[in-house]
């Protein structure tokens, strides 16, 4: 007799896990939108301006790379951005067409190479394990730095005394958890010069005032926060995990690199991102803010509003833009 498993979870759209562990993410949403979950394959060619191709950086881990190559001189050095992909520590991966179109755009604009870790997903692998990819990451960096490991391209151009932590929704938690950790670490001749956190998921147990208020979107709602965190946060963990919940979090004794913290007005998590950044001000942290206005949680990645709507796709702009000016001045 054939046994039937059963759906014992399920986030609408995106992901549903079955009682014998089985998870299934295959997009089930609008069929329109599937487009921005398929992965891109990497082109050693140039095509507007960059080329992509994936590196094996650990066998035994099976630890990723996605790396961006913009076409500039030969001679010239790039500061590199390293950088978490997002999806509630759940789903997408790093060539998924949604990151493809955005991180090709900011390695273009910001003259810069990126790299985007292919990390571990939950619930088979819960926090802290991606984490630890992407701390894994920046220290084989080092090791380029160091001509103790090589990789094309990344090897030759990559100015590794201008590295920056990127990573937007739960990827901006990776780059302050992987910020905070590489305070203790000696990094040399490597420099971490500055940590891009957009949109974090930042949140407490207790709703919010913008978890209440705020519209939910097809990149977030309360449902999709939830059960996300449930899943990918350590067993009998709750949102005010510190990987979740960083604010009041004491800094003071931490040297971090400088921030710019990307914000969205209509954003469920808003509250809470504003009072990290009044907390990181407090302990006086070098952090900027941007405020994108009338859009809402990791709007530059939803490739069709870019396409129809004239503010999210100007708010995209400024918020590139934004990126590239920080990316220059460090």
């Amino acid at each position: 007799m054939v046994t039937q498993r059963k759906i014992i979870d399920q986030v609408s759209g995106w992901l549903t896990v079955y009682d014998d562990g089985f998870v299934d993410r295959t997009w089930t949403g609008p069929p329109q939108f599937k487009f921005m979950s398929d992965p891109v394959p990497p082109h050693h060619h140039f095509i507007d301006g960059v080329a992509t191709h994936d590196v094996l950086v650990d066998a035994e881990s099976d630890l990723r790379v996605r790396v961006y190559l913009p076409e500039v001189p030969e001679t010239e050095k790039l500061p590199v951005l390293l950088h978490f992909h997002g999806g509630g520590f759940c789903i997408s991966q790093t060539d998924w067409f949604m990151y493809y179109n955005t991180y090709t755009r900011i390695s273009r604009e910001s003259g810069a190479i990126v790299v985007g870790t292919y990390l571990p997903l939950a619930p088979e692998h819960r926090l802290p394990g991606a984490i630890e990819y992407g701390y894994s990451t920046l220290l084989w960096l080092r090791d380029l730095a160091n001509d103790k490991a090589y990789a094309p391209g990344l090897s030759s151009k990559g100015d590794f005394t201008r590295v920056f932590l990127i990573g937007d929704s739960s990827g901006g938690n990776i780059v302050h958890q992987v910020a905070k950790r590489a305070v203790g670490e000696n990094l040399f001749p490597l420099r971490l010069a500055g940590a891009i956190p957009i949109h974090p998921g930042f949140i407490r147990t207790v709703r919010s005032k913008s978890e209440l208020e705020k519209p939910q979107s097809p990149m977030l709602t309360l449902d999709m926060l939830d059960k996300f965190l449930n899943m990918g946060l350590p067993e009998g963990s709750t949102k005010d995990h510190p990987i979740t919940c960083p604010m009041g979090e004491p800094l003071s004794g931490l040297d971090l690199p400088p921030y710019l913290l990307c914000v969205a007005e209509d954003d469920l998590v808003f509250d809470t991102e504003m009072e990290f950044y009044e907390g990181m001000k407090k302990d006086g942290k070098k952090i900027e803010l941007l405020m994108s206005h009338g859009v809402g949680h990791s709007f530059y990645l939803n490739k069709i509003a870019i396409d129809v709507d004239p503010n999210t796709s100007e708010q995209t702009r400024k918020m590139i833009q934004a990126i590239a000016h920080f990316v220059v001045n460090h």
